[in-house]
């Protein structure tokens, strides 16, 4: 019956979070290929400042089990699915998440590259947000990006991101030095389209 019940689950993914063009439900073990594949193409993890690096399979899932048994209360971790098709593309996160503060930092990451450039990272960003806000209780949602990366940084102003300042030529990208971009999102700010992410009855 457990092995029925895992199949049926692989078939049609768990959503939380249901938007237009994106649906965010939770990270399982399925998903090591694909986050190994990610990992290891150096277009994707450039645009999130990762290492250039090749990760091993073994790695990233020690890095998944480690989440699971932690279960560490200051990272919620989302998968993200294009809706039309149910298809995973990515992942989204609030970590170093201070309840007492009502703080945290957001991170994301759009491992296929043909779904770049469709406004899945604005929605997902604004989701993520509403989450935060609505659900969490936070005040204020922090992120790091770099200034090669402007296709993330329109993504995350639509979403009501405001850059609140800049570490000058902190990265480096072959010869040319770019800034480090930190931006931030208030819960006073924020306009949601969605206006919450848990219809109550």
């Amino acid at each position: 019956m457990e092995h029925i019940d895992a199949d049926l689950q692989e078939d049609k993914p768990v959503f939380n979070i249901v938007g237009d063009k994106v649906a965010l439900g939770p990270v399982l073990k399925s998903m090591v290929p694909d986050l190994f594949r990610w990992e290891n193409d150096f277009a994707v993890t450039l645009m999130s400042g990762d290492a250039l690096r090749s990760v091993s399979r073994e790695a990233v899932e020690a890095s998944y089990e480690r989440h699971v048994k932690e279960r560490v209360s200051s990272l919620i971790e989302f998968a993200i699915y294009e809706r039309a098709n149910s298809r995973l593309i990515g992942t989204a996160h609030l970590r170093n998440i201070e309840y007492v503060m009502r703080n945290a930092e957001y991170g994301i990451l759009i491992g296929e590259k043909d779904c770049w450039g469709k406004g899945y990272g604005t929605e997902t960003t604004v989701l993520m947000l509403d989450y935060a806000f609505t659900v969490l209780g936070l005040h204020n949602v922090l992120l790091k990006t770099y200034g090669y990366n402007e296709r993330a940084i329109r993504a995350y102003t639509r979403a009501g991101f405001r850059v609140m300042g800049r570490w000058r030529e902190a990265a480096r990208l072959g010869e040319q030095l770019y800034d480090v971009i930190f931006m931030d999102c208030l819960a006073t700010e924020f306009r949601s389209s969605f206006q919450r992410v848990v219809d109550l009855p």
